[in-house]
């Protein structure tokens, strides 16, 4: 297992040390604990070194910045640069990375801590994709309604922490399976998203998903592309829990995974309880597009 983690700097991919004890943990957001969070993204690479819609991701770190009323400017070209650097160098096949803007600079890195620099990081671990049967045969979730986004549409790091302790107080009950995935509910118990992914529904050949309230997904954004290629119906309107039953299937996106079958929510089967045509659809429509957009990070974007 190699877990690396590096500074942005103009002159490439800095190492740094890592915490004792992320040394022997897979769990790549462990390296941000005891540091001043800011914001994030977290993908994956394709190729090795090759990233899918990442000018997006950057553009989702400036959009979650501006929302939290900071002034600081991403500093793009050494962050390509650095990413370039790093990923190519990576001894794994491909890599799981993580994106932050710290909120501030250490003091421990001994960096000037009157200006920006030190503030952009890149973290590196092992990826590994999800295994076949979950596209095959779909994978069951849970609800978390005590778990919420305090700034649904920014991207932000202190998420990931309370996200873990949240989710560390559920288990699953007897003869269940554990969850794949948790999603967030509002109080009145609409579904709005999972808790590192974008949920939706299908009913009646129609995709639903919530409108608002929920973190905007970078493969979300090219899974509504490939709707209107396909001429698919989408509602942005979240599903109640009680609709579970009648709905016909389910899925999730995300930027690691892509798209991911749902057949159980809490318990409750999804249709058949087995992947639907509309969701089987999407993931080859989405797999075909993903061959074509690879870039590396320095590529300019077309």
């Amino acid at each position: 297992m190699v877990t690396q983690l590096f500074l942005v700097t103009p002159a490439g991919a800095q190492p740094l040390p890592l915490p004792p004890a992320a040394a022997h943990n897979s769990d790549i957001h462990t390296l941000f604990d005891n540091l001043p969070l800011g914001v994030y993204t977290a993908l994956r690479t394709f190729e090795h070194n090759k990233f899918l819609y990442l000018e997006a991701h950057l553009d989702r770190l400036e959009q979650s910045m501006a929302l939290l009323g900071w002034d600081f400017r991403l500093p793009r070209p050494d962050l390509c640069q650095a990413l370039d650097q790093a990923c190519t160098a990576y001894p794994g096949r491909d890599a799981r990375v993580r994106i932050d803007v710290l909120a501030a600079a250490p003091a421990r890195w001994g960096l000037d801590q009157r200006g920006d620099t030190g503030r952009v990081l890149i973290a590196l671990a092992p990826f590994t994709p999800p295994p076949d049967h979950c596209y095959q045969e779909g994978v069951s979730v849970d609800l978390a309604p005590g778990l919420h986004r305090d700034h649904p549409q920014a991207k932000t790091a202190d998420f990931v922490l309370a996200r873990r302790a949240e989710l560390a107080r559920h288990t699953a009950p007897a003869g269940r399976e554990a969850p794949y995935e948790y999603l967030l509910t509002d109080p009145a118990g609409y579904i709005l998203e999972g808790s590192s992914s974008n949920f939706y529904a299908v009913r009646q050949g129609t995709i639903w998903t919530a409108g608002e309230g929920v973190l905007g997904g970078i493969t979300q954004h090219i899974l509504f592309q490939l709707l209107e290629t396909l001429r698919l119906s989408l509602r942005h309107q979240a599903i109640h829990v009680a609709d579970l039953p009648t709905l016909d299937e389910a899925f999730l996106t995300s930027s690691s995974r892509g798209v991911i079958p749902i057949v159980r929510v809490d318990g409750q089967p999804i249709g058949s309880a087995r992947p639907g045509p509309i969701t089987h659809q999407l993931i080859t429509a989405y797999n075909q597009h993903v061959t074509h957009a690879l870039r590396r990070a320095t590529s300019p974007t077309p």
